[in-house]
């Protein structure tokens, strides 16, 4: 099998690359930006035509939340106009697709753990162009799997878990909110779900949910974090209106991840465990 992983420079782009190493017989291809601008209709079809891969794995989008409420075209082109162009050629060429998405399709009101069959309504513009991706993807490729997400860190890039181990080490006290509710999602699990799916015999396609299993708040997290590092620095839990923003964020965004569990017999880790495996090595790395 050979795959076609976009957003290789990514958290989960590069999360990939392990995943997928312990598949020997499977080829993987890494492209971002720099190799293959997914925008490009025509230069999409080129590469899929040079390289015929057999399934593709969508990692790439633009993530800058904030930033997005400025620059909603770019943020449209790449989440949803993109995700169109890839989608068309998954089909065309009868190519598996998993393709990211996230839990800002939903506006955070729920009281419990939000299901595919949940109606979707984005309160910013990152969420909005997540979920007119979903639909104009499922409307040219019917079979692609799409994975919602949630509160994604890992030991590559820049994330929550980097920031309060930095934050953590330079200040004696950290204001951190704890009024808003998910689950964190370890990549690497994320990464090794989306292998054994591209690997199953099953192929099941549709919106699924995934992230670790658990809940809690950011201020558990940060917690957390400062209790496997060692940390002394004192964390004040706030709401969040200590911080007020210009882009609303979910306050309560659990998935529901039976319908993975289920469809594709995946046992996945709490948070905790997680968080404990991705610390360890980072300071694995350090010690080297």
């Amino acid at each position: 099998m050979k795959i076609v992983i976009t957003g290789a420079y990514g958290q989960l782009g590069n999360e990939m690359r392990a995943a997928l190493q312990r598949y020997p017989q499977t080829e993987a291809l890494f492209t971002d930006a720099d190799t293959l601008d997914i925008c490009d209709k025509a230069a999409v079809s080129a590469f899929f035509a040079t390289h015929r891969p057999d399934a593709l794995v969508n990692c790439a989008a633009y993530t800058a939340v904030d930033k997005a409420e400025e620059d909603a075209a770019m943020c449209f082109k790449i989440n949803s106009e993109a995700v169109r162009n890839l989608g068309e050629v998954a089909a065309s060429r009868h190519m598996r697709m998993v393709h990211i998405s996230t839990d800002y399709v939903f506006n955070g009101i729920n009281h419990k753990p939000y299901t595919e069959e949940d109606a979707v309504c984005p309160t910013n513009v990152y969420g909005q162009s997540k979920c007119d991706g979903e639909q104009k993807l499922l409307a040219v490729c019917p079979e692609a799997v799409i994975i919602r997400t949630s509160w994604l860190y890992s030991s590559y890039g820049n994330n929550f878990v980097k920031t309060m181990l930095r934050l953590g080490q330079t200040r004696d006290s950290l204001d951190v909110i704890f009024d808003q509710i998910g689950t964190p999602t370890y990549a690497a699990d994320l990464a090794e779900a989306i292998a054994v799916i591209l690997h199953s015999e099953n192929v099941a396609g549709g919106i699924f949910h995934f992230s670790n299993e658990g809940v809690c708040s950011w201020f558990d997290f940060a917690y957390a974090i400062f209790q496997e590092a060692g940390i002394t620095c004192r964390l004040q839990p706030v709401e969040s209106s200590a911080y007020p923003v210009r882009t609303p964020r979910p306050h309560y965004s659990v998935l529901n991840k039976k319908k993975i569990k289920q469809t594709y017999q995946l046992v996945i880790p709490h948070w905790s465990d997680g968080l404990k495996r991705m610390m360890n090595l980072l300071n694995n790395d350090c010690e080297q």
